[in-house]
């Protein structure tokens, strides 16, 4: 179907309305000298750490400014423990290590938890395709996430963060606020804009039949006749939505999994749920 003047017009609209609105809603809240100042002055005190780091997220083929991840978690200190029991310079508590391998000992580990929260965070990108949310699901958790997706019917992080913890809220602000002090800020809400532009474009844009999709990583384990029942659609619809899944999961035990943007915070906070479901079905 060719694009007629109204679609056209549609397009540019939503493209400047979410440039304003992210540039409303997403900003370094402190761009002091000061501010700046200690920032930088951290990293440079840190510089050894800081290149393995970098390293690191570049191998996985993540941005650098990642760095400030660990940065404002713990100003790059290994030997540090929160009061809710965080440990090192990823502050990885217990649950969240021994998810992806990392033993409760090896979280103050430099080299085996910068590979670990790599991984983690290139997870949490395929997920939630734009860096914003990642670092506030990074802190309070995805359960949180999807919850407050749910409470605000929308996954765009500006809309939904009312419904977040407040620390972690606070916790954007400061990865916000370091990467102005490196220079990054630009790229960062760069890539928020792109990620919502898209989703307004595949939302809203008129006389179009697409359904805008949402992706997360299931494995064999995952039964699609439970998905379908946990979330009240059709089998047809998920095999519709993911072509090929049924081979993908019976030939690499994983896949990729799509959903409507609607519906895909329902499937995260019942995922758990759906997984053991699943199990005992089979």
């Amino acid at each position: 179907m060719k694009p007629n003047l109204k679609n056209i017009i549609l397009a540019v609209t939503f493209l400047s309305c979410s440039q304003f609105v992210n540039a409303q809603f997403l900003a370094a809240s402190d761009t002091s000298e000061s501010s700046v100042r200690k920032y930088k002055n951290i990293i440079e005190a840190n510089k050894e750490i800081v290149n393995f780091i970098e390293f690191s997220m570049v191998e996985r083929g993540l941005p650098k400014h990642l760095r400030n991840l660990a940065l404002i978690e713990s100003h790059f200190n290994r030997n540090i423990t929160s009061s809710a029991g965080a440990v090192g310079v990823w502050q990885f508590m217990t649950a969240h290590a021994n998810q992806y391998g990392l033993t409760e000992d090896r979280r103050n580990d430099l080299y085996r938890s910068t590979k670990t929260a790599a991984v983690s965070l290139k997870n949490l990108y395929k997920k939630y395709n734009n860096w914003v949310t990642v670092v506030a699901a990074y802190n309070c958790g995805e359960g949180n996430i999807a919850k407050a997706m749910q409470a605000a019917n929308s996954t765009q992080y500006h809309v939904f963060s009312k419904y977040l913890p407040a620390e972690t809220i606070n916790h954007v602000k400061k990865y916000l606020n370091a990467c102005y002090a490196t220079g990054e800020l630009s790229a960062v809400l760069a890539n928020y804009n792109d990620s919502r532009t898209m989703y307004l474009l595949n939302n809203r844009a008129t006389n179009s039949s697409e359904i805008a999709l949402s992706e997360t990583e299931i494995n064999a384990g995952f039964n699609l006749e439970v998905i379908a029942d946990e979330l009240k659609i059709g089998v047809d619809k998920i095999l519709a939505w993911n072509p090929g899944i049924k081979d993908e999961l019976d030939s690499k035990g994983e896949s990729v999994f799509y959903l409507p943007t609607d519906l895909m915070p329902d499937f995260l906070m019942k995922k758990n749920t759906i997984l053991s479901k699943s199990i005992r079905k089979k």
